[in-house]
């Protein structure tokens, strides 16, 4: 299956599940601790309803909503878990095609392979040579989903942040949890990182090795990583106190050397 026809296949599976309805306009929309006012309901799928409100434009699961706007907009627990795994069984197809099918590069004269490497810049800051997702670096990247914790949700006040993409059958993403983990142990007071996902819990809880010491979630959507564009795994962002992307590419690049330096150079 090619990388194009999985995308296709991938846009179905969204787009057979999305229901039409006419706007519908809220006073207030309470989503957990967040409260939208002026809310218009735009569309309403099997698992989240979309809509624009005061501030913007927003979504939220309808499994989270209380049961009276369940009701309200028809929400069925059994076929909205369907949709779920349809939804993150297509991304992740998607991905793995994606992450085999990177256009092929050409070899230097003298015949070795190239490899992807992270350059210092005039600042002295790290800067990937290739990325294969949207650059986000002296930006703030878009909104960060993560639909379930498998860990404790992390306290990220005044702390950097290093979001690492990966999922359980990548094997280059397994290879950088030992490196992820001791930047964790060496920066905890100063940094988080948080590995993301997107398959199904049950699969991720499948791997036991090797284990991760930082925090880890998933969302079977894809929203973070779609909004990336991240086309192979791993991938890490960088993200200082103030929501500032400070490095973007693979994570094995990014040793304590140059973190630290970053820390200093970033922190508030």
């Amino acid at each position: 299956m090619t990388v194009k026809l999985t995308k296709l296949l991938l846009c179905f599976v969204w787009l057979g599940f999305i229901s039409s309805r006419a706007e519908e306009k809220l006073p207030v929309l309470q989503v957990g601790s967040e409260v939208y006012s002026n809310v218009t309901v735009t569309t309403v799928t099997a698992t989240d309803v979309y809509f624009t409100h005061a501030k913007g434009m927003g979504n939220a699961r309808l499994k989270i909503l209380p049961p009276e706007l369940q009701k309200r907009f028809k929400f069925d627990p059994t076929n909205g878990a369907a949709v779920e795994k349809a939804q993150a069984k297509a991304t992740a197809t998607y991905l793995r095609q994606a992450a085999t099918n990177l256009p092929a590069r050409p070899k230097p004269a003298d015949g070795r392979e190239e490899l992807d490497i992270a350059q210092e810049d005039e600042h002295g800051e790290l800067v990937a040579t290739k990325l294969y997702a949207a650059s986000f670096r002296g930006q703030s990247p878009p909104q960060i989903v993560i639909d379930q914790w498998l860990t404790p949700a992390p306290d990220i006040t005044n702390k950097f942040v290093l979001l690492d993409f990966w999922a359980t059958w990548v094997a280059p993403a397994r290879e950088a949890m030992p490196h992820l983990n001791e930047l964790q142990k060496r920066f905890k007071d100063k940094l988080v990182v948080i590995g993301l996902s997107n398959e199904p819990v049950d699969d991720m809880l499948k791997m036991t090795s090797p284990k991760a010491y930082y925090y880890v979630g998933t969302d079977p959507q894809s929203r973070t990583l779609t909004a990336m564009q991240v086309r192979a795994l791993p991938h890490s962002i960088l993200i200082d106190p103030t929501g500032i992307v400070r490095y973007e590419g693979h994570s094995k690049f990014l040793d304590a050397t140059h973190l630290e330096k970053l820390i200093a150079k970033y922190s508030p």
